[in-house]
């Protein structure tokens, strides 16, 4: 799988477990904690994924578009992994300030996923041969495995 197919699956996945989470009440206080830690994982391997294989392999092909690009993303995964998953965690599921937390994380996934999906893919296919996006592809599995079974491990 190339890597802005691979990148596109997780967009499809994160955005499934957060509408599932949205749907939720407040009764569901486990299922809202085993859909958050899910999310929280999945958000945690994907931007690993991004951040050390796919943003580089961007951005030095690129200029200073694509610089100021990988530097939004990652402005964007700070701001989530920083202030608003925190946030989350520390609210109550079943607390009504819950549902609107997760409905801001929503929003804010929503529209880094649009910019990728928008700007940042289709410039990488333009400056990416399709053997280095299948090359940035398999190093980006390769990684996948790797940080789901130390985060397994550490659960263990």
């Amino acid at each position: 799988m190339n890597a802005i197919e691979l990148l596109k699956k997780d967009h499809d996945t994160v955005k499934d477990l957060l509408s599932k989470l949205e749907e939720t009440t407040e009764r569901a206080v486990q299922t809202r904690k085993k859909l958050l830690a899910r999310i929280e994982q999945e958000l945690k391997i994907h931007t690993e994924l991004e951040e050390q294989i796919f943003y580089p392999a961007f951005r030095q092909a690129g200029n200073k578009d694509e610089a100021v690009l990988t530097t939004e993303a990652k402005e964007e995964h700070r701001a989530v992994e920083a202030l608003v998953l925190p946030d989350i965690k520390e609210t109550p599921p079943s607390a009504l300030e819950f549902a609107g937390r997760v409905k801001v994380l929503k929003e804010l996934l929503e529209h880094h996923i649009e910019e990728e999906e928008r700007d940042m893919f289709p410039q990488a296919r333009k400056l990416l041969s399709k053997q280095q996006l299948q090359e940035l592809g398999e190093s980006m599995e390769v990684l996948r495995k790797y940080l789901k079974s130390s985060v397994e491990a550490k659960a263990a």
